[in-house]
């Protein structure tokens, strides 16, 4: 069983190294941690008195993985999570912030439990994600895991420059989707078929 550092050390590894591409709302990126994360830390690393992209090249893998532990496990209470659920939402927030458990939220709407969609793991939204967990511990994991990979495909129906994150240009599986399929069991994965179908509308 992987510790929560090793989980924050794979979502490194997946996130990679420096990006800033245009099409990326979350602009320069390094191991995953944006600029506007940075801003919002206060990490000025070089201490010019202003965050930049800079900043961001100078941040470090080991300074990354720290980020993500403290205001992406931690500080959002995935660690109270069922721990087979903890990597998957953890990832997912790494990608789409509260996102993550807005999504975890739905579905436990949709499961008929009555709790907010506000983004916040409170009381209310742990009860019922442990009470859904305990009467289907895989349904739930993989049920959290094809939501993400919904999210993403909303995401590239909407906004045409993020279509390149769902689909390579080939018109295999883009990284988005590869990522969500990740935590979920290979049955539940789309086929080329089913995929080629879901993206047939893109351009």
């Amino acid at each position: 069983m992987s510790t929560v550092r090793q989980i924050a050390q794979e979502i490194v590894d997946r996130e990679g190294g420096y990006v800033n591409d245009l099409d990326d709302p979350g602009g320069a990126t390094n191991f995953g941690v944006t600029i506007h994360t940075m801003r919002r830390l206060g990490l000025d690393l070089d201490r010019d008195g202003s965050i930049t992209s800079a900043d961001v090249r100078a941040l470090t893998r080991a300074q990354a993985v720290q980020i993500f532990l403290e205001h992406y496990f931690n500080r959002p209470l995935i660690a109270e999570l069922p721990q087979p659920l903890q990597a998957t939402v953890f990832d997912m927030y790494v990608n789409a912030g509260s996102n993550a458990v807005k999504i975890l939220q739905q579905l436990l709407v949709d499961m008929s439990f009555e709790i907010a969609v506000d983004g916040a793991l409170g009381p209310q939204s742990l009860s019922a994600v442990r009470a859904a967990f305990e009467a289907g511990p895989e349904e739930m994991v993989n049920a959290y895991g094809i939501a993400p990979r919904n999210y993403y495909f909303r995401i590239a129906d909407r906004r045409t420059a993020s279509r390149k994150y769902a689909r390579t240009r080939a018109g295999g599986k883009g990284g988005w989707i590869k990522r969500a399929e990740e935590f979920i069991a290979p049955s539940y994965h789309m086929t080329t078929a089913q995929f080629k179908a879901r993206t047939a509308p893109w351009v």
